[in-house]
């Protein structure tokens, strides 16, 4: 924790409302932050709590008051988003809010993008550190904006409204509110960038601004931001809805404090944070097997043919270890020593953000029935090296699309997890991962009939396919890691802002689940036209491209990898004109080609730059499935019988990968297995795999001598090479496991 700022030689100020200190029993906030954090480090427990007095004495009352404050904050939710025009808040509810103590630590929190319960916590904190309760001044009606990612957020379009909450002149609370914006300003269209390098092309920031004062927002503020995007109804109704739903959860608590007293309130916060740690060590306790799991993601940066600038167009792999140690006592500690350094990308990301999405992780595999707040976040010991592309520790970096990061992580820490469940016998709570959240489609253009610009940001992305279970398949097409309510929204709400990029098809997609004897959760496309429209510029960007950021588990298969398709200068209108038929789909792969004369770009690539499009050209997008779990050979013929007919796979890949032969009926939606065919083509597989079969010694003398040789390719020395110049402790390991010189190098 850093000291507050100098303050001798000030004179001392007299605010509107209230003078400092404003924490509870006459303290600075300052000195309530020092108190309990020295606390916590000392005893391990929240502020040093011995024991939760009130949990015990009066449980109906303290479960009655976290059952008010959790119903005030999702109350607030729904009804702020009905405040905002953007379907990314108003349909697919991109929106939360969160309640901290004075200290900033998070009590409650409501449904929603939960990742950003500890992104706000660190902004409140720097304000704490930063003095603002003597310099700028904090005061009743005040409001605070912050979007600064090294600050506390996860990316750029996340925009967070802070209000403090006072109670006869003490800061007795704050509550929080961020929401996804549609665009954020920056180089290109788009709320998730690719381009930007640095700060500087981000977009519009907010570094912990006071916006407003008196429950009112400044003018320049709403100046400076309705000149700063290109959405700016957009970002004012966003703003408004936050400001809203901050103002009835402020009003709720007020109620609350007047019915217990500001005494049982503040004992209750604490409280409630402490049992939200305890939680956590007894559910690790319960269900986790200890001992020590690795694994590792890995994020490609195909930009060498797309970057547009000079440093940047390199083809990059980032490097994503993830090491759980689990105690005999619940403890639990989480490493990522051997992280890639930060890069000419837009992929770095904060340590507040990989926190928020360790602890929306936690929330799903282990505290689904807990106090969730900040108290999991205590619970956990992390090390995210400075550095790294995961604390870079410099403002300066492109923020703007930090999921690229943080999702493929998570992907490990499940995998690690679930074989501490699995070691324990929890089998059903077992997830192989899920498939990345990437942005399938962004960017924008002029609607000619109005003559008014239209953003293209739809979040369809956010449902998508999770991994199987060691008991189960995985969901199909409904699943999102940082929001797990997960909705698409429909077409027409989608249509109704993106006017020029209307849909032609959106279905599911076979042969993108990840295969095994319990198959992944399948990945869905879709076919946009461009029409009646000007100026239109579109990219893409879906995660896994070009190589896998996670695999299955137990011998399943990681889940396909994504591709981009479009079609320029098409002839689609003639199509229109005749009642010829037109793409739908492309699948199986060609099958879009088919369907449509024109330019057709087709790249093993899942992402690309902006691109200008013409009316009628055609943008195909798709999102993936999740991995899958054990042999694909132990999946029950009845199953696969049951994928091809409900369109998870098609005949082709069930026959090369599971060994099922059988005749498609498309018309009826049948498949008919024939079994003695089925027989034969398993016992080839079998047959193959021990001709192919190499022992282990075998296999790591000849990965080793590769290695020595430094027989991999450059986007591997790239990341190599990174994590060697930023840790020795990685690099030595490394040098050790294969065997080599202690002065080894990639380096040519």
């Amino acid at each position: 924790m850093s000291k507050p700022a100098d303050t001798s030689d000030r004179t001392e100020r007299n605010f509107e409302q209230v003078d400092p200190p404003i924490g509870w029993d006459g303290q600075t906030l300052y000195e309530m932050l020092e108190q309990s954090e020295r606390q916590t480090e000392e005893t391990g427990r929240y502020c040093g709590l011995d024991e939760l007095e009130m949990k015990a004495e009066e449980p109906f009352e303290y479960e009655q008051l976290f059952s008010q404050l959790r119903g005030a904050l999702v109350s607030a939710r729904e009804t702020a988003l009905h405040v905002s025009a953007s379907p990314i808040v108003r349909e697919i509810g991109e929106l939360c809010f969160q309640v901290y103590t004075p200290e900033g630590d998070c009590v409650a929190l409501s449904t929603g993008i939960i990742v950003h319960v500890h992104t706000g916590s660190l902004a409140i904190k720097y304000m704490i550190e930063e003095d603002y309760e003597h310099d700028r001044g904090i005061q009743p009606g005040d409001i605070f904006c912050n979007n600064d990612n090294d600050l506390g957020n996860v990316h750029t379009t996340d925009v967070h409204t802070i209000v403090p909450i006072f109670e006869d002149g003490e800061l007795i609370a704050w509550v929080d509110g961020v929401t996804h914006q549609v665009d954020i300003g920056g180089m290109t269209r788009g709320h998730d960038q690719l381009a930007s390098t640095t700060r500087f092309e981000d977009g519009l920031y907010a570094t912990c601004e006071k916006i407003g004062e008196n429950d009112k927002i400044y003018q320049d503020w709403r100046d400076r931001c309705q000149r700063s995007v290109r959405t700016p109804m957009y970002w004012d109704l966003d703003e408004k809805c936050r400001l809203a739903g901050c103002h009835m959860i402020r009003e709720a608590i007020k109620e609350m404090v007047d019915d217990v007293g500001a005494d049982r309130f503040k004992q209750f916060m604490r409280e409630a944070v402490e049992e939200g740690r305890q939680t956590l060590h007894s559910r690790v306790e319960e269900r986790l097997f200890p001992g020590t799991y690795r694994d590792s993601s890995f994020m490609p940066v195909p930009f060498e043919d797309e970057a547009w600038k000079p440093q940047a167009k390199q083809d990059m792999l980032n490097h994503l270890p993830v090491e759980v140690e689990i105690d005999a006592d619940g403890g639990i500690e989480f490493d990522m020593e051997g992280a890639s350094p930060p890069g000419p990308h837009a992929y770095n990301c904060a340590e507040g953000a990989m926190e928020g999405g360790l602890w929306v992780s936690l929330t799903q595999c282990l505290l689904h029935d807990g106090k969730v707040n900040d108290g999991s976040y205590l619970a956990v010991d992390t090390n995210y090296p400075e550095g790294s592309i995961v604390n870079p520790q410099d403002p300066s970096l492109s923020y703007h699309t930090s999921w690229g990061s943080l999702m493929p992580t998570y992907n490990a820490f499940w995998k690690n997890v679930s074989r501490g469940f699995f070691a324990r016998g929890f089998r059903e709570e077992v997830v192989t991962g899920y498939s990345e959240t990437g942005d399938p489609l962004q960017g924008g253009g002029k609607y000619e009939v109005t003559d008014e610009y239209f953003p293209v940001s739809p979040f369809e992305h956010s449902c998508q396919g999770l991994g199987a279970s060691a008991v189960r398949d995985g969901l199909d097409h409904g699943y999102a890691m940082w929001n797990p309510e997960s909705d698409m929204g429909d077409v027409e709400e989608w249509e109704l802002i993106e006017w020029g990029l209307p849909f032609l098809a959106r279905q599911m997609k076979p042969d993108t689940a990840g295969h095994g004897k319990y198959r992944g959760g399948s990945g869905w496309e879709g076919i946009r036209m461009v029409n009646n429209s000007a100026d239109v510029s579109l990219y893409k960007h879906v995660v896994p491209g070009v190589g896998f950021t996670t695999s299955g588990m137990s011998g399943g298969y990681p889940n396909a990898t994504n591709y981009s398709l479009r079609a320029h200068d098409t002839d689609i209108q003639e199509r229109f004109e005749n009642r010829d038929p037109y793409p739908v789909g492309d699948s199986p792969s060609g099958e879009f080609d088919e369907h449509i004369d024109g330019d057709i770009r087709r790249s093993e690539k899942g992402l690309y730059f902006p691109e200008e499009y013409e009316n009628y050209d055609l943008v195909h997008y798709q999102m993936g499935g999740g991995p899958g779990y054990g042999d694909p050979l132990d999946r029950p013929v009845e199953k696969i019988k049951e994928d091809v007919e409900e369109g998870i796979y098609t005949p082709e890949t069930v026959e090369s990968v599971y060994g099922v032969v059988g005749e498609f009926d498309e018309d009826d939606r049948e498949f008919t297995v024939d079994e003695d065919a089925t027989e034969r083509a398993r016992d080839r597989l079998m047959e193959e795999r021990r001709e192919e079969a190499v022992d282990y010694e075998e296999f790591y003398e000849s990965e080793r001598e590769r290695v020595s040789e430094g027989d991999v390719s450059e986007p591997a020395q790239w990341m190599y090479e990174g994590v060697f110049d930023i840790s020795e402790e990685w690099a030595e390991s490394f040098r050790d496991f294969w065997e080599l010189p202690a002065e080894f190098t990639f380096e040519e």
